[in-house]
């Protein structure tokens, strides 16, 4: 740009002007004394000149002339030189370590589960494709945008914190090179020039007034330009805001759009320009139209324009600043020093945090360019980046408020730079000794919270703004961000810093403790659901952040014993009004307890204890430490107060009890979703987990039975348990019953729950691998599955992985469903029934399934609890609640009551308690035994249990008890439980007696063998009773099978869809007693040809389950079936299409077969009638519904009632008409006719009817081939010489839906309106029936299958009655017609008939051309007076010469197209064949002017016509049989390629050797050969090597996926829309058929069609697919199928995870990998054309009341 000659400098005179060249400019400033005055003064003359033009700007033109007139000048003055050089210079100087990328939102990030130090730290896609992490763990996310790549910061990898682009020795660029280019000069100049700069951008952007600027920058005479400025907010929709800009400034709905998405995208913009009164005005409108619409107005400002321009400028020049800081560190630091400047003299602060201060007042564009360059400049360099963060946390609540009032997202806010900071480990380190950043952050907090305290001083959320709420989320959130690495060494600040903030922590939790109370409601139900989501919410928030304080904690002794003081303070201090209430006693067995009178169902409660349960969770830390034993220094013995403690916790656990029991049902449904989230993985950690352990706590600490009475007390049971209650109530007994279940239960936890580190000796991994040992023993999971009903850490890791192979092996999917892991065998043992993380279904389900699992093994279904692991010493004496007297007394009472007939105060899931709990006290017995001498143990549960209960007569011990049990009818099912504890009685007995001297030994052993003996028996009973169960169930099976089988027989149809149809033919043909057909009939085609195979067809509808024969003289049956446009065949995809078919000519079809039309069926049968009448009904009920449809009704759309598959016309069966011929007249006639005859004789037919037709014009005879031979033997009439019948009649019936058929053909095939008399319609049907075959054999041959044996019978049922239908269709047109049309067809082989409009050889399917003539030239044998149709006879030779001429001209076809440009393999020993080929082949080019070469080896052009040829030999075949119905040869039938060809020329009357056909036919073929290859248009063709079609076609597969998701993030990442130059968030999708990627759901890439709007991917499906697509959403891997304008579907991706699962959203975010198998089976779906009906029936599976808008994808 500056490229004047610098010698301009010495003639310039010193004077007013400013210089005119960027040097010069630069020079000028040089020479003044205060940059900063001259710099404004220049801004302030040229900013409003170039910014003028607000409305509609030249923005090219005005980034030019600022590049010019003030960038390029300060770059100048900058670097003392030209600038360009300076800065190709620096960018070569060395890379940095730094990457620095800031995510935009929607773009992938990447994180590694093995590296990194938390989950935020994250790179981007090309920092991850070059770096170590490609091979680790990681995980894929989607940002919301504004994080920052974290390649090159070393803090935040454990390993490999730079990639390859970023290393830092890397390129030879060591430190020293690496500042060489800047001088000293250049950063004086620096120093000089960016504090101007960035005051004037901070003065600019921070700048209040809205009509006056700043006293220095007013240098010129003030112009009344103003504007209206409109700001984005959150409130307001898109079409609030067009509408009132429309109603406000009376404009178009096309300009209110444009203003409406810059607001979204920049978040202002001027909408209106003028004096300050019209300015003022439109902002009153604005604002009144936008009140009507919101209870919020728009903000509208009106600006001066000077204000505007400058405002725009300070932006532009912070990008500027942002380009030239990327190229060198010293500039960076410049200019952070420059932000950190306190001005002398003023009590503002700094310039940047008065950036941060204002930040919440700013709008989006402005926002987003000044946190660009804080991202380049402060976090680019780690000191000022501690400078930053030191600032922020200094106005850290202040933002957090504004934030809080504001209203935009998160990711614009500048509060959202906290992750940046406080995740670094230093960084937050220095924040928490210098700043006490914790306190800060709990105290803002506290502060922002008020609002929702009560008169207690308590949290309440009632009607709390869901927004507002979500806002103080971010403040929680950063306390994580603090907390998230622990400290490795610990400073004495920073343990006086962190228990400061740990207290304030505390003072939030006090709020907590107990917020929310609720009463029991009696009598009356609760009128409105409280809100309990906040609450829950703030609850889910706290887990991790509490779980971490607690890991702080225990870092150091010292510093857990002070926390544990404060924390046991703060839990006092909330329980003085429970300390202070008034007292009662309860005694039971000799023991009383004086207790608080309180009752959980009748007085307050409380879910939410947060400061009990940290206090638990210190305890169990302390425990871990052993440091238990120093607590009494810190909290006296007196001031404990455990019972205290434990209360709180209780009632909670009562709550649940209660609510279980249904006592609570009054109080609606938030209690219950409270209990849910309270036991729920998510939160059960700090909540449910927690307060077990404090009653574990509490059990350790208190006397035994003083605990259970308290348990007893609290659970309102110790009444149930000291009299009997006689009470009728069956509600009362009912909820005693679940109270006292559910107090065993809880019982049954504190003793035997030990998977706690710090309770029981146990690690952290065997945690895990009980709770995934427990969870796979309710079934086989997923790996997702389980991962969610793990509980996360704070770096959302659950440990599974390191685990899981331990305990269960892993199951591959197939091609639908997952991966499931199933549990090892040797992992059985450790199943508890009674785990505490069991919901009630899944503690039913582990328990059947157990209990089955055992008994298909044969072995006993007791399930005793598994031996616990050891309590730790602080915990150790809560196992002697086992063996107190009252827990005795409890089990006593319910056993004596199980075994009372009268009593009901028991059930069989409490007697399964009581039994686990009597296995557990015998277990923990056996085990110290085991351990210690027996007078050492204390332990005594067989002594109790095996003692009196009462010193009454008949008083029982607990063994009696059981043995009593043993016998009642209803506890079958608990008997083995009972066995297993009384042996288990007498292993401790033995194990207490061996240790007293060994006597008795023979007694002992005796009761051993007696044991034995009845245990052998026992087993031989059970196995006796499992073998009679076999044989009846299998009887029971054998009357099932032989029912089902007769259900299948009589309705047949219903299976027919899904049993492949195999050899069918056979086995009705033998029942027949047919005499056994030989090989040479099974020939379809001339003299030769073999009987037709036709079987009585007795059909059920499905409709009325009536049955009917299959008549053509009955009323009609239909088959449901969907006729769609399909591409699947195509050879040209994405041909344009014609949107509307009112002038296509269907008649030909072009080789590439871009569009043709498809019919399927899927088999189902139903009565015309009854169709008829289903279809009426379904449009009636259509009319009442409101949801959208799924069908479209108007074209005839309806769902098959039986197997929902959408469809949209019926095809009429009609029975195949049996023709048979006798072997003596066709040799006769074979004699006569032969091709050449019959050539004479159909074009002696054709120029008669024209004659006929014609009458009064010149009849135009067609020219035979020899004038010789023109005698008039043949004539008008002969062709009837062969053999007629009469035409068969059809019903009405028949006849009506046949037409109707046609019709839908018609008018989907060519997309117009249905017209029943349009000429077109024989030949859609023709189409339709050449493509549904083509489609059908291109599907077989895709999938390796055979010809005939593998059809499915939907698609035989389909075919059968297409091709029936197809010749009965010409009976409803005018014959004329048809003959026309057959005259059009016949003219391609027989040139003699060409008209004008004939195509040439080239440009047409000629399989479609056989179909056509074949069903049309029966339309020859009519008569005016007769209604004739050819006799088998007559119409074998017709179908035999007409499918022998069009197989020569396809033979030339492929030929012609051969490619010889292939590299010849090598040369095989010349065939017969080969040289029949090289023959023809010198022929045919003499006939083209040697437009076609004859070097090509005879055996290369044998092969490339036997490939190109197969597949329309194929074809042919399934339409002969199906049109005819004869037997097919066996190799056709099974799969076997060799014999597949042979079997086809003999099936078709071909030689093996084609080239024989023209050897036989020569004569009658050479002129026509003559005549086909000199066709001008077919030379001009082969000229155009590029454009033909060569056989055979390719078959067309979907596109090539790469193997690793992450490459297609790559390419969806470098994706730019073509339409739009921003970067703002493009949903790129990925076209399965044609690989190109799109821009969805955007507004920018809409397009109009036929007046609607329509989205970018519906537009290309119109023209790639016909309507018909399959797309992948690369940023969320979900393939979309659509179809049509507004129907579609979600389908599951063929990436899998290593735990063959798919991911949806990447929402877990594990890397993906191609599934073969499944990305196969959705080729299989558009293949098979099953698109339509996946849509349907996923659109009837989940109908939604507003479905996804699929138009606009």
């Amino acid at each position: 740009m500056a490229d004047e000659e610098p010698g301009g400098a010495e003639r310039m005179e010193v004077s007013t002007e400013l210089p005119q060249t960027p040097q010069l400019l630069a020079s000028w400033w040089d020479q003044q004394v205060d940059f900063y005055t001259t710099f404004l003064h220049y801004l302030a003359q040229l900013v409003p000149e170039i910014y003028s033009a607000e409305m509609d700007p030249d923005l090219e033109k005005q980034e030019e002339s600022i590049q010019m007139s003030i960038f390029t000048p300060l770059e100048w003055y900058l670097f003392g030189e030209d600038p360009d050089i300076c800065l190709e210079k620096l960018k070569h100087s060395g890379a940095f370590q730094l990457c620095g990328k800031v995510f935009k939102s929607g773009e992938t990030t990447y994180s590694c589960r093995d590296c990194a130090i938390d989950p935020t730290c994250v790179l981007c896609m090309d920092c991850f494709q070059n770096s170590v992490h490609k091979n680790h763990r990681y995980k894929m996310h989607t940002s919301t945008g504004g994080g920052f790549c974290d390649c090159g910061d070393t803090e935040a990898w454990k390993t490999g914190p730079f990639c390859v682009s970023h290393e830092p020795g890397r390129a030879g660029t060591t430190k020293e090179n690496l500042r060489c280019p800047l001088n000293e000069e250049v950063i004086a100049q620096a120093r000089k020039i960016f504090p101007s700069v960035v005051k004037y951008i901070v003065e600019m952007t921070i700048w209040e007034e809205e009509k006056e600027l700043p006293p220095e920058l007013q240098i010129r005479e003030k112009n009344e330009r103003y504007y209206c400025v409109l700001f984005n907010d959150e409130h307001h929709s898109y079409d609030h805001v067009i509408y009132s800009l429309q109603r406000a400034l009376d404009c178009e709905l096309a300009e209110a759009q444009l203003h409406t998405t810059a607001i979204d995208k920049e978040g202002r913009r001027a909408v209106k320009a003028g004096a300050f009164a019209a300015c003022q005005e439109a902002k009153e409108d604005i604002k009144s139209h936008s009140e009507n619409v919101s209870q919020h107005p728009l903000h509208v400002e009106v600006l001066h324009s000077d204000v505007m321009a400058h405002q725009k400028f300070a932006l532009r020049l912070g990008s500027w600043m942002n380009k030239i800081m990327s190229y060198s560190s010293d500039f960076r630091q410049i200019f952070c020093q420059a932000c950190l400047r306190e001005e002398p003299g003023s009590e503002n602060p700094c310039l940047i945090s008065r950036l941060m201060l204002w930040d919440a007042k700013l709008y989006k564009g402005a926002r987003k360019i000044l946190h660009e360059l804080i991202f380049s400049s402060f976090f680019m360099e780690m000191e000022y980046k501690k400078f930053f963060a030191m600032e922020f946390v200094k106005y850290y609540k202040q933002l957090q408020k504004e934030y809080i009032s504001d209203d935009h997202d998160r990711s614009i806010s500048v509060t959202a730079l906290s992750v940046q900071m406080f995740t670094v480990p230093t960084l937050a380190r220095h924040l928490i000794e210098e700043q006490n950043v914790i306190s800060v952050i709990t105290e803002t907090l506290l502060e922002v919270l008020p609002e929702y305290l009560d008169r207690n001083n308590k949290f309440n959320f009632q009607g709390y703004s869901q927004d507002k709420l979500g806002r103080v989320y971010a403040v929680i959130c950063d306390l994580k961000y603090i907390l998230i690495s622990k400290p490795t060494a610990w400073t004495e600040r920073l343990r006086m810093q962190f228990l400061e903030g740990f207290r304030s922590f505390l003072k939030i939790l006090t709020c907590m403790q107990g917020m929310e109370e609720i009463r029991r409601q009696v009598g009356q139900h609760i009128e409105v659901d409280p809100d309990w989501e906040a609450a829950i919410a703030i609850q889910m928030q706290l887990k991790n952040i509490l779980l971490m304080f607690q890991e702080w904690c225990a870092c150091d002794e010292e510093l857990l014993l002070v926390a544990y003081k404060e924390c046991h303070k703060a839990v006092m201090r909330c329980s003085t009004s429970f300390i202070s209430s008034s007292k009662t006693v309860v005694q039971l067995c000799g023991h009383t307890l004086e207790t608080k009178s309180y009752r959980v169902s009748e007085d307050l409660v409380s879910i939410h204890l947060p400061l009990s349960r940290t206090l638990a969770g210190l305890h169990v830390r302390l425990s871990r430490l052993g440091a238990v034993s120093r607590l009494h220094e810190f909290v006296p013995f007196e001031d404990f107060q455990v019972e205290v403690l434990v209360e709180y916790p209780l009632r909670c656990l009562v709550l649940v009890a209660q609510v279980v029991a249904e006592m609570w049902r009054r109080n609606g449904l938030s209690l219950i979703s409270q209990v849910f989230y309270y036991q729920d993985v998510k939160c059960r950690e700090e909540m449910y987990d927690k307060d077990i352990i404090m009653l574990q706590i509490g059990a350790s600490l208190m006397d035994p039975n003083k605990f259970l009475l308290l348990v007893l007390q609290r659970y309102e049971l110790a009444d149930a348990f000291n009299k009997t209650i006689s009470t009728k109530d069956q509600d009362l007994i009912k909820q005693y019953n679940t109270l006292i279940e559910e107090m065993l239960q809880v019982l049954i936890y504190i003793v035997g729950e030990r998977y706690v580190p710090g309770v029981g000796n146990v690690t952290k991994e065997e945690v895990t691998m009980r709770e995934i040992i427990h969870l796979l023993c309710i079934e086989p999971m997923p790996h997702s599955a389980i991962a969610k009903n793990l509980p996360e850490n704070e770096n959302n890791e659950t440990g599974l992985e390191n685990v899981i192979n331990k305990v269960a092996t892993f199951k591959k999917p197939g091609v639908s469903g997952h991966g499931v892991y199933e549990l090892k065998d040797e992992s059985l043992k450790d199943f508890n029934m009674y785990f505490y993380h069991y919901s009630k279904t899944q503690h039913s389900k582990a328990e059947h399934m157990q209990k089955k699992r055992r008994k298909q093994e044969n072995k006993d279904e007791a399930l005793p609890p598994p031996p616990p692991p050891e309590f730790c010493p602080a915990f150790s004496k809560v196992v002697n609640l086992l063996n107190c007297d009252i827990m005795m007394y409890i089990l006593r009472t319910i056993f004596e009551r199980a075994i009372d007939t009268d009593s009901n105060l028991w059930t069989e899931g409490m007697l399964q308690m009581a039994f686990h709990i009597l296995a557990l006290g015998l277990l923990e017995e056996k085990q110290q035994l085991q351990k210690a001498p027996e007078e050492e143990v204390t332990f005594d549960f067989y002594h109790k249990a095996s003692r009196l209960g009462s010193s009454a007569m008949n008083a029982q011990n607990i063994q009696m008890l059981l043995e009593k049990l043993k016998g009642i009818p209803q506890l079958e099912g608990q008997k083995d439980m009972i066995t297993w504890i009384l042996q288990m009685f007498d292993t401790v007995k033995r194990l207490r007696e061996k240790s007293c001297l060994i006597v008795a030994t023979t007694s002992g052993s005796e009761s051993i063998k007696n044991d034995e003996i009845t245990h052998d028996k026992e087993k031989a009973e059970r196995k006796r009773k499992a073998e009679a169960a076999r044989l009846h169930r299998q009887k029971i099976m054998a009357q099932m099978s032989a029912l089902q089988k007769n259900f299948i027989e009589t309705h047949k149809l219903m299976y027919d869809s899904t049993s492949e149809m195999s050899g069918k033919e056979d086995s009705i043909m033998e029942e027949e007693s047919t005499p056994a057909v030989s090989d040479y009939s099974r020939i379809a085609l001339g003299p030769k040809r073999g009987p037709t195979v036709t079987e009585k067809e007795v059909l059920t509808c499905i409709l009325c389950q009536e049955e009917q024969e299959v008549k053509i003289e009955n009323n009609a049956m239909v088959l449901s079936a969907c006729v769609q446009k399909s591409t699947a065949l195509t050879q040209n995809r994405g041909k344009p299409i014609e949107l509307s078919g009112e002038i296509v000519d269907p008649l030909f079809m072009d080789p590439d077969l871009a569009y043709g039309t498809y019919t399927g069926s899927c088999g189902h049968v139903m009565h015309a009638v009854c169709w008829q009448k289903y279809f009426e009904a379904v449009q009636l009920s259509s009319q009442q519904r409101i949801h959208v449809d799924l069908f479209d009704l108007e074209s005839g759309e309806y769902l098959c009632p039986l197997c929902k598959s959408l469809c949209n016309t019926v095809i009429p069966i009609i029975p195949l008409q049996p023709q048979r011929i006798s072997s003596e007249n066709t040799e006769a006639v074979g004699q006569l006719l032969t091709l050449e005859q019959w050539i004479q004789t159909v074009l002696a037919r054709i120029s008669g009817y024209n004659m006929k037709h014609a009458r009064g014009e010149n009849p135009t005879i067609p020219v035979l081939f020899d004038q010789g031979m023109g005698d008039s033997t043949f004539e008008f009439h002969s062709i009837l010489n062969f053999g007629v019948q009469s035409s068969i009649k059809y019903s009405n019936s028949i006849k009506e839906m046949v037409i109707l058929f046609a019709t839908t053909i018609y008018r989907i095939g060519l997309k117009v309106p249905p017209d029943e008399t349009d000429p077109r319609i024989p030949m859609m049907t023709w189409s339709t029936c050449a493509f549904t075959i083509q489609a059908i054999e291109n599907l077989l041959g895709d999938e390796g299958k055979p010809l005939f044996g593998a059809l499915q019978n939907r698609q035989h049922n389909g075919l059968k009655a297409l091709m029936q239908f197809a010749i009965a269709q010409k009976i409803t047109c005018p014959q004329v017609l048809i003959q026309k049309h057959l005259i059009r067809l016949l003219s391609v082989v027989l040139p003699n008939l060409k008209s004008e409009d004939t195509p040439c050889l080239l440009s047409i399917d000629l399989f479609h051309v056989l179909v056509g003539a074949v069903l049309a030239f029966p339309s020859l044998y009519w008569e005016d007076t007769v209604d004739l149709q050819p006799s088998s006879i007559s119409s074998s030779y017709t179908h035999l010469y007409l499918f022998h001429l069009i197989t020569m001209a396809h033979m030339l076809q492929i030929l012609l197209t051969i490619d010889t440009e292939l590299p010849l393999a090598q040369v095989q020993e010349e065939s017969e064949e080969a040289r029949s080929a090289s023959s023809f082949l010198a022929e045919v080019s003499q006939y083209t002017n040697g437009c076609i070469g004859c070097g090509v080896p005879g055996w290369y052009l044998w092969a490339s016509l036997k490939n190109g040829i197969t597949p329309y030999l194929r074809c042919a075949a399934l339409f002969f049989h199906y049109l005819l119905g004869i037997t097919p040869p066996e190799e056709l039938l099974t799969n076997s390629a060799e014999g597949e060809y042979g079997a086809l020329c003999s099936y078709l009357s071909l030689p093996t050797n084609l080239f024989l056909l023209f050897q036989e036919y020569w004569d009658t073929v050479r002129p026509l050969l003559q005549r086909w290859c000199a066709d001008p248009a077919l030379l001009n063709c082969l000229k155009q090597k590029s454009t033909v079609i060569r056989y055979p076609r390719k078959r067309n597969s979907l596109i090539e996926l790469p193997d690793d998701y992450s490459c297609l993030l790559n390419q969806a990442s470098h994706f730019r829309c073509p339409r739009s130059a921003d970067d703002e968030r493009k949903h790129p999708v990925l076209c399965l058929f044609c690989g190109a990627i799109l821009c969805s759901q955007n507004i920018c890439c809409q397009e109009i069609v036929n007046g609607e709007e329509v989205g970018a991917c519906i537009f290309h499906a119109l023209h790639c697919g016909a309507g018909v697509c399959i797309f992948l959403k690369i940023r969320e891997c979900r393939v979309v199928l659509v179809e049509g304008k507004a129907r579609g579907c979600a389908y599951p991706a063929p990436y899998l995870d290593e735990y063959g699962e798919t991911d949806p959203g990447l929402k877990r975010g594990n890397p993906l990998h191609l599934s073969r198998e499944r990305y196969r089976k959705l080729h299989l779906v558009w293949q098979q054309h099953c698109i339509i009906e996946e849509i349907a029936r996923s659109q009837e599976t989940n109908q939604m009341l507003f479905g996804f808008n699929w138009q606009l994808l």
